[in-house]
């Protein structure tokens, strides 16, 4: 089934045909008419409001309803959080970083639990995930395939697609492509933006947004996301962004702001359990130092009009050519934009001949800046400034400027009055003069968290703050609006909601250590509530509410210790006698997929038999085995795939793909060869027993996994006709209609319901550590309880942490309440540490915890170190329902 690039776009715009969202995923943009729009207010956020909006784009700009507004979306991708719960903790964030759209993609194989099959439920609730981001008031973005992109396996088409259709033109195929477009589009047309009911966007903008990577996916082996997030850090993700926007059209999608992690057989090819990726909120869900840059230009492009109509403008020469600037103008306000970009590995000092910056300025090292000229802030005229312009707007009865910059770096401001205005000085470290119209004000930013300037007079009836912050005090700033006004929060690590009521700031947000709190509030506030308590304020200078005592930080909870571990080793199919009279019969001649049939052999591809995902076990029987030497086993799995065999019984070997190197990503097809025993070189009867870990299908979905052709070899020169095998092949025992098709695989355990909670455990023994000493071939199973003690109100991330010498060959699935979590390689890695999301972790109730040890026979096998990994913590987080989690 081989699919086309050019087919997958067709196919993606041609089949919502009576499903289009009010047309308009079939129309061409406007952009004659959106061109004429003016700078101007942007529109407000967006929400089912119950009204018609008009939506178009041009070169500038997403227009809605006559008024311009900068796409600034991030990609989160709710099926890689399997906590529905938690997917409003993200879109909160977004939101509150900046962010004013989400970009996510829908993938059939999560969907489809077979043919014409839908199932969009529990965590793959796609309406539930829609009403969230228009609760988030975040425009949408949809990508809903039929393929996705290469993160996941086979792009997101179903695992069953592969050898049933043959390739793109096969009118089945084509069906099936409809069939799930259009199970979509009956969900997504009840979130249209475009109708007032929920903050969709066309799809056809999705395929205009400009989309911008500081990211890279890590392969088995690899540095790990660890390495990945400290060489993409803050500097890097500055400059990526800002690249971006210099280039423009104003349309971007920052991708991703939330990796996640590709849970059971979800991953790409090559690709391992987390897809933290080095996104700017990391698997745990936490913050990192790489989202200033986000959160800073994010704000700026919400609340500052003439951003979302600028043209390329003259070249600028900087006296230092280490530096590159690129120049943007507003042709309705004549604003001037600079992006200076500095890939040298010291800080450039350089001037802007022929600008009306006046001022060197200083461009750290593999960093960028963005500075303005004539922007139009507050009411006011920005002359020009070496500080980063973050927010701009009216708060109360103060305009206010907030300018961001890196920690103790000396920055200019310089406002136009047309008369001499009255500077306070609210903190230490300013400094400023008055000179011919301007108003410059210079400081070193950091040195005492913000630093506050109040300007009266001037010319201007309201005051004017001048609020400067490094990039870690830009994270603690948090503007949001309400329907009374706009609010300004600094202090706390998140700022989720904010309401005004009855003369009242109420606030709902986050904090992890003790903090402070100030508030600028519309007029005639003179409260503030956080998370529903009343705090005592005090006004200052610069009209804002200051609480008196710092917020309270979160309690870090104990985690308990994973003892009482029990044990019990399994695959059983490798015995000679045991029953496998209702497995089905591998006898299949032709395959639809484009793996090739060895000629005279039957196919033996895991997907033609309906066990697309996970361990896939073989018994072939033949008689006359006396002239037997060797048997070769040719088989396909992807990046890490393994392969174990016996011969009656006993071991005949393991065999795997080998480790990707630096410039291989890996190999996906190989052959193992393993000698014949002379105690089994008889007539027979015997049983050949292969177990095969597939990986992950090709990013097209078209070529098979598991076993492609068996080879028997004479021993030297005693040939003889080569054994006609009988062979019955064993996946997964059924869909769990709960975790859906891609949670397990073929495992006796997994099939006799072992990873779930509440399995009966006969003939389990205890152990101290999931752990055997004894080299064995095989598969051992080790559950434990636990059951963690998180107070009430605290947001705690927790991860479960394994380890063991590297030496050791061995791998483990984890099952948190019977939901696998992702897969362990303890000799490749990177990956030590798994996401226990909550919801599927209870907090504060029991849990079952399983790991399906595999060991190559040659080494141990099981961690020396098994334990309990608090990820984060903070106070405060969103309710969390508990994921349904059905035992045995």
């Amino acid at each position: 089934m081989e699919l086309s690039r050019r087919t997958f776009s067709a196919l993606a715009g041609t089949t919502v045909l009576g499903l289009a969202l009010s047309g308009s995923a079939l129309e061409v943009p406007g952009t004659r008419r959106a061109s004429r729009v003016t700078t101007g207010p942007a529109p407000q956020p967006p929400s089912a409001d119950g009204m018609r909006h008009d939506i178009d784009v041009d070169r500038y700009s997403l227009v809605v309803d006559g008024r311009r507004v900068v796409l600034w979306s991030g990609e989160f991708d709710p099926f890689r959080l399997p906590s529905p719960s938690l997917w409003r903790d993200l879109l909160q964030k977004m939101r509150a970083h900046g962010y004013n759209a989400v970009s996510a993609r829908v993938p059939w194989n999560v969907h489809a639990f077979g043919p014409h099959r839908y199932d969009f439920t529990g965590v793959r609730d796609l309406d539930l995930f829609l009403r969230l981001a228009t609760e988030a008031r975040l425009y949408v973005l949809l990508r809903r395939g039929p393929s996705v992109g290469a993160d996941v396996d086979a792009g997101g088409l179903p695992g069953w697609l592969t050898g049933r259709v043959h390739g793109d033109a096969d009118p089945e195929f084509r069906r099936h492509v409809d069939g799930w477009l259009a199970a979509v589009d009956r969900i997504v047309v009840r979130h249209e933006y475009a109708r007032g009911r929920g903050t969709v966007l066309p799809y056809w903008i999705t395929d205009m947004v400009r989309e911008t990577r500081g990211d890279g996916p890590d392969a088995w082996g690899g540095p790990g996301y660890a390495a990945l997030r400290r060489a993409h850090g803050p500097t890097h993700e500055r400059r990526t962004l800002l690249a971006a926007f210099g280039g423009g059209p104003a349309l971007h999608d920052t991708r991703p702001a939330f990796g996640g992690t590709s849970w059971g057989w979800l991953p790409s090819s090559g690709r391992y359990s987390s897809n933290d990726r080095a996104a700017l909120f990391d698997e745990a869900r936490g913050a990192t130092p790489a989202l200033a840059a986000t959160h800073q230009l994010g704000h700026l492009l919400r609340t500052v009009p003439d951003l979302a109509r600028l043209d390329r403008a003259a070249r600028v020469r900087p006296s230092d050519d280490r530096v590159a600037v690129h120049h943007l103008r507003n042709p309705d306000t004549g604003a001037h934009l600079y992006v200076l970009r500095n890939d040298t590995a010291e800080p450039v000092s350089t001037t802007l001949p022929r600008t009306p910056v006046e001022v060197p300025v200083t461009v750290p090292a593999r960093d960028a800046k963005l500075i303005a000229a004539g922007l139009e802030l507050a009411g006011r005229t920005l002359a020009y400034c070496t500080a980063q312009p973050m927010l701009a707007g009216t708060f109360g009865d103060m305009d206010v400027m907030v300018f961001a910059g890196r920690h103790r770096e000396t920055e200019q401001v310089v406002v136009e009055y047309p008369e001499e205005p009255v500077p306070t000085r609210l903190d230490a470290e300013a400094a400023w003069v008055f000179s011919r119209g301007r108003l410059y004000v210079t400081v070193p930013l950091g040195v005492g968290g913000l630093c506050r300037v109040r300007v009266d007079g001037g010319g201007f009836d309201r005051p004017l703050l001048l609020i400067f912050a490094d990039d870690a005090a830009s994270l603690r700033l948090w503007p949001c609006e309400t329907p009374s006004g706009r609010v300004l929060v600094y202090g706390p690590a998140l700022l989720r909601k904010a309401s005004v009521r009855d003369s009242a700031v109420r606030l709902t947000g986050d904090t992890i250590a003790p903090t402070g709190l100030e508030v600028w509030g519309p007029g005639g506030t003179g409260e503030v509530h956080w998370n529903g308590r009343p705090v005592r304020t005090t006004l200052s200078r610069s009209q804002s509410l200051v609480a008196e005592r710092l917020l309270p930080g979160a309690p870090r909870p104990a985690l308990p210790a994973l003892d009482g571990w029990r044990r019990r080793a399994e695959n059983p199919e490798a015995d000679p006698g045991f029953d496998d009279g209702a497995w089905p019969v591998a006898d299949k001649k032709t395959s639809g997929s484009t793996t090739p049939v060895p000629h005279g052999q039957p196919v033996l591809f895991a997907d033609d038999y309906g066990f697309p995902y996970g361990d896939v076990w073989y018994r072939g029987r033949f008689t006359g085995a006396e002239s037997l030497g060797s048997v070769s086993l040719t088989y396909r799995t992807g990046t890490q795939g393994l392969l174990m065999a016996w011969l009656d019984g006993r071991p005949l070997g393991t065999h795997r793909m080998p480790v990707p190197g630096r410039d291989s990503p890996g190999t996906w097809e190989d052959t193992a060869r393993f000698e014949v025993p002379w105690a089994s070189r008889t007539d027979g009867p015997h049983v050949l027993s292969v177990l095969v870990r597939p990986m992950q299908h090709d990013d097209d979905g078209t070529a098979a996994r598991g076993l492609t052709g068996v080879t028997f070899h004479s021993a030297g020169a005693f040939a003889g006709p080569a054994p006609r095998v009988r062979w019955r092949i064993r996946g997964t025992a059924g869909l769990d209609p709960v975790r859906g098709p891609l949670n397990t695989g073929g495992l006796y355990g997994e099939r006799h319901g072992w990873h779930l909670p509440g399995a009966a455990e006969h003939g389990w023994t205890r152990t101290a550590l999931p752990r055997e000493e004894r080299a064995r071939q095989g598969v051992t199973w080790y559950r434990t309880d636990f059951r963690p003690a998180v107070p009430a109100g605290v947001d705690a991330s927790v991860g479960l942490t394994l380890g063991d010498d590297r030496s050791h060959a061995w791998r483990a699935q984890v099952f948190l309440n019977g939901w696998n979590l992702g897969q362990y390689v303890n000799d490749v890695g990177p990956q030590h540490t798994f996401v226990l999301p909550n919801g599927i972790l209870r907090t504060r109730g029991d849990n079952t915890l399983a790991l399906a040890v595999l060991s190559d026979g040659r080494t141990p096998s099981g961690p020396r170190e098994v334990r309990l990994t608090l990820l984060g913590c903070s106070a405060g987080g969103v309710p969390v329902a508990l994921v349904d989690s059905p035992g045995r």
